[in-house]
């Protein structure tokens, strides 16, 4: 917990009826679909001159804002994104999902796509909002890649990150991206959560080759692709300016800068989670006295369900809300 002001966060009890980290991690995702009040969209133009879709959910003017920075391939639609939305609107709060470049069902313009270690457009975009509603307390949320590209930009920015948002959250980040990478791409793993994800990284690689021309990526390499290591390899690391996809698991990976996180910051981790193994994971030692390590024995990635049949997506909401209360701005 924070050193300082200790804060008691609910603990987390996984329902008996869905036990295990897979179970865990494909039940919200695939059949906790449920209703939610309308996003308002915008179309933001970056200053390299591409294209991101910013999908809000309004409040009322003054509340705070969570700005929630999704997962690989994620977005508005991700389950953690409705659930936290659905918790905050009624208490007046306002959020904003901004889509990394080519996610949101936007195709972006330049070869360009996204990556987990992309910090500059993290702060590009809570500088940007910041700058509109200069008055109103930010808090940053990060899920997985957002999580992890997230924390490096507060580790990054250090105290400088004051300016911007009060407080962040990183749910199940993969501050170690190669311990991560190949987790994902190992016995299971690969055949449930790889797969899928490879399904729309090689259709949005090869979609955008037909109208961009690319000599560093081979179209028919991507369309073998089997591995997120090798789609590391051939697309995302030639993309971004990494030698290889070594370099880029290493560059990115947030782990060696949180010590430098300078903002409370709740790094919320369930030991059974697939995508992230257990031994990975940062101790007291290696991060800041800013950074609360809140460890689950259940959950799995970014699922945490609670309560009986269907179950209920409320732990999360409610253990973010807290901790952003907790850390709100002081009024002068």
């Amino acid at each position: 917990m924070h050193r300082e002001h200790r804060l008691e966060l609910p603990p987390y009890r996984a329902p008996s009826w869905l036990p295990g980290g897979h179970a865990q991690t494909i039940y919200p995702a695939v059949f906790m679909w449920r209703r939610h009040q309308p996003y308002r969209r915008e179309a933001w133009v970056t200053p390299d001159l591409d294209t991101l879709v910013v999908d809000w959910v309004d409040g009322r003017a003054g509340t705070p804002i969570v700005v929630l920075f999704h997962g690989l391939e994620g977005g508005s639609t991700s389950h953690y994104a409705r659930s936290l939305f659905q918790y905050l609107y009624p208490k007046g709060w306002r959020g904003v999902v901004p889509h990394f470049r080519s996610c949101g069902n936007v195709p972006n313009r330049l070869p360009r796509s996204y990556h987990a270690g992309d910090s500059a457009e993290i702060g590009w975009i809570l500088s940007r909002l910041r700058e509109r509603y200069p008055d109103a307390p930010i808090y940053a949320v990060g899920v997985s890649l957002g999580g992890n590209a997230l924390l490096k930009w507060l580790g990054e920015t250090g105290a400088q990150a004051y300016a911007y948002i009060a407080a962040a959250a990183a749910i199940c980040a993969p501050v170690d991206l190669a311990a991560s990478g190949n987790a994902l791409d190992s016995g299971l793993n690969r055949k449930i959560y790889t797969r899928e994800f490879l399904r729309t990284m090689r259709r949005k690689t090869l979609e955008k080759l037909k109208i961009t021309d690319n000599p560093f990526i081979d179209r028919d390499r991507v369309k073998r692709v089997r591995t997120l290591r090798e789609f590391d390899e051939l697309v995302t690391a030639p993309l971004h300016g990494f030698h290889s996809v070594e370099h880029y698991w290493e560059q990115a990976s947030s782990k060696p800068l949180l010590k430098e996180i300078a903002v409370p910051t709740l790094m919320i981790h369930a030991l059974n989670d697939p995508f992230i193994p257990a031994a990975s994971l940062p101790d007291e030692d290696e991060v800041s006295n800013m950074v609360t390590l809140l460890r689950p024995r259940e959950g799995g990635h970014a699922g945490f369900v609670s309560g009986p049949p269907p179950g209920r997506l409320i732990w999360l909401p409610n253990v973010l809300m807290r901790f952003f209360q907790h850390h709100a701005p002081m009024r002068s």
